[in-house]
């Protein structure tokens, strides 16, 4: 919280009278009339946009924690791929990614009797499942390789004294290795997860309806432009706002 008085300096002032005024003239100027009859769609649009997130996201850094230990002390069979596998991620388009999975799986499927006769075909047959999976495995494959860096830089101090106490390695990468590792990577962590947010409009290039896609569906219909951009701008800006803000209350109640 900014003090009332750190508020009240000059440029603070200037800035907000500036963003009073735009404020301002975006409300008497531009066009909104067209708001209520696309609310719902929106808000089916904000909704998916925070499901994916939350779904590849999780579903990420849940495969990141392997790819990352793999890199730090795993075999050379195991490292090598998940290295690989990170290199790869990080070293090529998002949309690429997402159109090679959309487009190179979801045309490969149909072709398969036992896929088309199965109980996942009719998820399998939209674009959404390919949207996720796209999102997840870029969120896993930059979250890997933090992840090494976070497993690296646990004192190894801890995990001898741990280990010469005769603890168990799985309880040990439980109690002492995994939660320092996250307390290290959790600034990193906030700002991909940020990063994933404004990724998440490349899934309207295969038809999925998120945020993005319902402001070009309003361009579309009414010939509109501004007014929906500015609008998705206001809705990211808010999202990632409240990411920022609960990473760092989680980041305070984490003890150091």
């Amino acid at each position: 919280m900014i003090p009332f008085r750190a508020l009240m300096q000059p440029h603070r002032i200037v800035m907000l009278a500036l963003l009073l005024v735009v404020v301002i003239w975006c409300a008497v100027a531009l066009r909104w009339d067209w708001i209520p009859e696309y609310a719902p769609l929106a808000l089916e649009g904000l909704w998916r946009t925070i499901w994916i997130l939350v779904v590849t996201c999780v579903l990420g850094f849940l495969l990141a924690i392997p790819l990352g230990l793999a890199q730090a002390i795993g075999p050379w069979y195991l490292s090598a791929p998940a290295r690989i596998f990170c290199t790869v991620i990080r070293g090529t388009p998002l949309l690429l990614q997402i159109w090679l999975l959309y487009y190179g799986l979801g045309s490969l499927f149909p072709q398969i009797p036992w896929i088309r006769g199965s109980e996942l075909w009719p998820y399998l047959r939209q674009a959404w499942p390919y949207a996720v999976l796209a999102l997840t495995l870029s969120y896993a494959g930059y979250e890997g390789e933090v992840m090494r860096g976070a497993f690296s830089s646990v004192n190894k101090g801890q995990l001898e004294a741990a280990n010469a106490f005769g603890m168990p390695r799985f309880t040990m990468f439980r109690r002492i290795w995994l939660p320092q590792a996250i307390r290290n990577v959790l600034p990193t962590l906030g700002g991909e997860t940020i990063l994933q947010l404004k990724a998440t409009p490349l899934v309207a290039t295969i038809t999925v309806v998120e945020l993005y896609a319902v402001s070009s569906r309003v361009r579309s219909d009414t010939f509109i432009v501004y007014e929906p951009l500015i609008l998705l701008a206001v809705f990211y800006m808010i999202i990632a706002g409240v990411i920022a803000l609960l990473f760092r209350r989680f980041e305070n109640q984490v003890p150091g």
